[in-house]
């Protein structure tokens, strides 16, 4: 008879539940968890660094910032606030004729504050934030003001009938740069306000009555300024240079800012935050830079600086959601991987699950049938041998109980509170073993012997699953008996006290003993050596040794064979 490994039956059912999809959790805090104790071999994939824990999902309005995040933000802000000291030599030289990049800078901020927008509108979708509600509008207001900016601006589009005044696009400018610090400072006080994730569908009124009145506003703006030019206020005394009204607006914007500063920096910080306040930083050296450096000197070095710091400021925020939208596309990416492994390992798990509680049943049965066929035979003589036929009834009895427990362990694994431990004597626990063994002993003409402790040796354990690694110790050791060639054959129990707390039982066998290259890899999951087991009962044998505290090892059993020692705690 094959030996038995009805162990790999509670590894394998350990192994699905590490890997059930039940216990994962949502895409902002995955984890595959499992009461059992940790097993050789099997890994347990856990989600839980890849996506961060909480109830919203991974957005940059709702993440903390991290500690490299933080320091690469203060970098990069250190970094535009030296390199603005540069253009301050050369900060009122007039650059003439470079009017013509003016199309270009305002399609270009045009472009990404726009796509800003809708990225921060998405978010918007997702989290239900006001506050990132209130952030997409600024940036849709001053990306959209970008274009009657440019078209308003003298001597750009003056060919083409555009000539709205000098004041034109002085007041855009105005309504645009202390429109967005309004309404990111209503960002900053609205943004300690909880966002709610809301699943599809999803209304989409708040979106289109925010773009609205967005566009609403600006092209009321627009019409006035293209309308009604003279009752603008007067910024400019010249094409080229400012009026000193135009330093209200500059410090008005800059008051604005800092107060959002001081907002932003008080308190718990998104990512988001964090950007923003870069954003913030280098919007105000803009401003110092158009306004104070250039002596508002229009198409000057400094004004030109100015606007390269403008639309530096204005992808800040863009990049900050592409990089998070790259990073969370690589993420789901890597879960879904994950989730396919974990999948194709349950199902080979299931398989081979099936497979062993077929196996393991299989074997009582097949013994009980070849018994009863034997019990039949001597009966049906015609002097019928009662002796013969009594012991194959009661090797038929002694099957019936094998398959009883072998049930009643898998219950018991497969039901996760049925772990409870209890006191139990190791030398009843071997001599229980031993006498299911018996008969199969017999039958193969295998000598069970035993060297056990004449004091009783107590130890704290589940009877079922210390019984269950004595047996397939043992089964392997009367499998490998039989694979030998003459010879003594014989398996013999041992059990000894190892040092003073711990006791030491030992299976030995006089079989042909493990060869060198697989005594590395004998507790290996589903390494094997024999042409029907499925590799699982020894990686079990060790997974239940070693949540009883102890340890499980091969020696080489002189003069031949294996000898299999475990320990365990001994209790005083």
């Amino acid at each position: 008879m094959a030996a038995t490994e009805w162990g790999r039956i509670g590894e394998l059912n350990r192994g699905l539940q590490e890997q059930q999809p039940g216990s994962t959790r949502t895409p902002n805090g995955h984890s595959i968890d499992s009461e059992s104790a940790p097993v050789s071999g099997v890994q347990t994939v856990s989600l839980r660094e890849e996506l961060p824990a909480g109830p919203q999902p991974y957005l940059l309005s709702n993440s903390r910032p991290t500690r490299h995040q933080t320091l690469f933000a203060l970098c990069i802000s250190a970094v535009l606030a030296c390199a603005c000291l540069a253009a301050v030599p050369f900060a009122r030289i007039r650059l003439e004729g470079t009017e013509g990049l003016l199309p270009a800078y305002a399609a270009a901020m045009l472009l990404v504050e726009v796509i800003t927008a809708a990225l921060l509108l998405a978010t918007y979708s997702v989290q239900r934030s006001l506050a990132v509600l209130v952030l997409s509008s600024a940036y849709l207001f001053s990306g959209l003001l970008a274009l009657p900016w440019a078209l308003t601006f003298p001597g750009v589009f003056d060919a083409f009938g555009l000539d709205t005044g000098m004041q034109s696009t002085a007041t855009i400018a105005a309504v645009r740069r202390l429109g967005f610090a309004l309404l990111v400072l209503a960002y900053a006080v609205l943004r300690n306000q909880d966002g709610r994730t809301e699943e599809p569908p999803v209304s989409s009124r708040p979106i289109l009555t925010s773009v609205g009145m967005v566009g609403l506003c600006v092209a009321l703006l627009t019409l006035a300024v293209f309308l009604d030019p003279g009752t603008l206020p007067e910024f400019m005394v010249s094409t080229r240079d400012v009026s000193g009204l135009w330093s209200y607006v500059s410090a008005t914007a800059l008051i604005l800012y800092a107060t959002t500063l001081l907002i932003l920096l008080r308190g718990r910080r998104s990512v988001l935050d964090l950007w923003l306040i870069v954003v913030i930083v280098t919007l105000s050296i803009e401003i110092i830079l158009l306004s104070y450096v250039s002596g508002g000197i229009r198409l000057s070095v400094g004004w030109w600086a100015g606007r390269v710091y403008g639309l530096v400021s204005a992808s800040i925020v863009l990049l900050a959601l592409l990089s998070q939208t790259t990073a969370l596309h690589a993420k789901l990416a890597h879960a879904v991987s994950q989730e396919r492994r974990i999948r194709e390992s349950r199902l080979t798990m299931m398989e081979a699950l099936s497979a062993s509680i077929a196996h393991e049943i299989n074997q009582p049965l097949s013994s009980m049938v070849t018994n009863a066929n034997a019990a039949a035979r001597w009966l049906d003589k015609p002097r019928p041998e009662i002796d013969e036929a009594q012991d194959a009834i009661e090797d038929i009895v002694s099957d019936g109980h094998r398959a009883g427990t072998i049930i009643e362990g898998i219950r018991m694994i497969f039901q996760k509170s049925s772990r409870d431990r209890e006191l139990l004597d190791v030398k009843t626990l071997v001599k229980d073993v031993l006498r299911r063994w018996q008969a199969d002993a017999r039958r193969t003409g295998v000598a069970l012997e035993t060297d056990l402790e004449e004091e009783p040796v107590t130890v704290v354990g589940n009877r079922i699953q210390l019984q269950q690694v004595i047996s397939n110790l043992v089964a392997n050791a009367i499998d490998a008996v039989n694979e030998a060639t003459g010879g003594e054959r014989v398996v013999q129990l041992r059990t000894r006290q190892h040092d003073r707390n711990w006791v030491q039982v030992s299976v030995e066998d006089t079989g042909p003993g493990v060869a060198l290259d697989d005594a590395d890899r004998i507790f290996e999951a589903f390494f094997t050596t024999k042409p029907e087991g499925m590799g699982m009962g020894l990686m079990f044998c060790r997974s239940v040794i070693e949540s009883h505290g102890g340890r499980l090892w091969l020696e080489r059993h002189r003069p031949g064979g294996a000898a299999f020692r475990f320990t365990l705690p001994r209790l005083e």
